[in-house]
């Protein structure tokens, strides 16, 4: 595989996952507005949010026998524009039942489109031989930013979330499509590197430990994207408009951490920066849990967005390192428990709420992130410092 294709297929892979951000971020900094359209109850919420990454964990486990045939570059090139499609559905829709069928339809489409994004990420860094992993999910991080700042500008001129949706739509899906065209696999190293590793299959009870990690990071993730604008105007009081900044927050410093993490990990490995960003992220909890007002809270969420950047990047390269054979299946069934973590982080933290405070619900993510520390050890050895210990080193630069 020429240099040239591998560094076409990194920056069309960057651009699908800044379009994802986008997206995902147009989706859930509005949920107050969906709710208020829909005439969607506080009981009746936590069913919808809990919808999307059931279904999408559902795809993600079928995805994992689509690629098998089609490949993850087929996958995402059609799953992304549906994603899109989706999002203008939510917006478009008047109905109660409009709203369960776009948001069905999202969850399908974006369990697809998460594992076959990082199934391609995990074997385009293979080809590279050094950690690129973090620099994909920086793309997302930036897109969020903008789908963030999208939020805010529809909610400052309250716009309707169709007049929202529409013009970032009729932008990004063209995009998509044609970026679509240079996405690649990484090199064919598998069978080689399967019998060098002894294994020719995923084993869950190795796979497990990163399961729980990447758990208890999308835990706090699905805080801060399902609950903090929630949390912002109900607790601290801010206005709508206000409360769609803690997003944007936490996905800036998000970008920050994704965008120097990638040389942290060539430097001092995986295992450093992983519980340097687990004790970061509980530091942010802590915040946000104490905060005496909005600005106090959205500096809560920055520092949240740091710690965490790191960890769910480098939970799917581990998944590569350790899987080397099997890398494809090893990150669709590592997937999953993203939606498991957000399936379980949006009930809970609105169950707590509603019985306790959501001040404490905030400290029970905290506490899991923490946990992390102990699991850091799952992510590598010292030495394995450019994503994957068992990529070969390259003499030629290829971005």
């Amino acid at each position: 595989m020429t240099d040239a294709r591998l560094r076409r297929g990194r920056g069309s892979l960057a651009v699908s996952f800044f379009v994802q951000g986008v997206t995902f971020a147009l989706l859930v900094t509005r949920i107050p507005a969906i709710q208020d359209r829909y005439g969607i109850s506080d009981g009746l919420l936590p069913v919808f949010l809990a919808a999307v990454p059931v279904l999408a964990g559902v795809s993600s486990v079928l995805t994992e026998k689509v690629v098998v045939r089609v490949g993850p570059a087929a996958v995402l090139r059609w799953a992304q524009p549906v994603v899109l499609l989706a999002l203008l559905g939510v917006g478009a829709g008047t109905e109660l039942w409009t709203a369960a069928v776009a948001l069905g339809v999202f969850g399908l489409s974006v369990g697809a489109l998460d594992a076959s994004m990082n199934m391609l990420g995990v074997s385009l860094q293979r080809a590279y031989g050094r950690s690129i992993m973090l620099g994909f999910h920086a793309s997302y991080s930036l897109g969020g930013i903008a789908g963030a700042s999208l939020a805010w500008v529809g909610a400052h001129w309250h716009l309707s979330l169709f007049a929202s949706y529409l013009p970032v739509v009729a932008v990004l899906l063209p995009v998509a499509f044609v970026g679509s065209r240079w996405y690649v696999n990484g090199e064919p190293e598998a069978a080689a590197d399967a019998e060098q590793a002894g294994s020719h299959g995923v084993v869950f009870r190795l796979l497990l430990p990163l399961c729980l990690v990447m758990t208890f990071a999308y835990i706090g993730d699905s805080t801060v994207s399902n609950w903090s604008a929630k949390y912002l105007q109900d607790v601290l009081h801010s206005s709508e408009e206000l409360a769609t900044v803690p997003y944007n927050a936490y996905m800036v410093t998000t970008l920050l951490g994704r965008a120097v993490g990638d040389f942290g990990v060539r430097g001092f490995g995986a295992v450093l920066v992983v519980r340097s960003g687990a004790v970061l992220a509980a530091l942010g909890f802590a915040v946000v849990a104490v905060a005496s007002g909005a600005w106090v809270g959205m500096a809560g969420f920055t520092v949240l967005g740091l710690g965490l950047s790191v960890i769910v990047p480098q939970t799917f390269a581990a998944a590569g390192r350790l899987f080397p054979g099997a890398s494809d299946a090893a990150v669709a069934r590592l997937n999953v428990f993203n939606y498991v973590g957000f399936l379980i982080g949006s009930p809970l933290v609105g169950a707590l709420g509603d019985a306790w405070s959501y001040r404490g619900a905030m400290l029970v993510p905290m506490v899991l992130v923490l946990v992390t520390v102990v699991y850091a050890t799952s992510f590598g050895s010292q030495r394995a410092r450019y994503g994957g210990g068992h990529e070969r080193p390259r003499t030629v630069d290829v971005g």
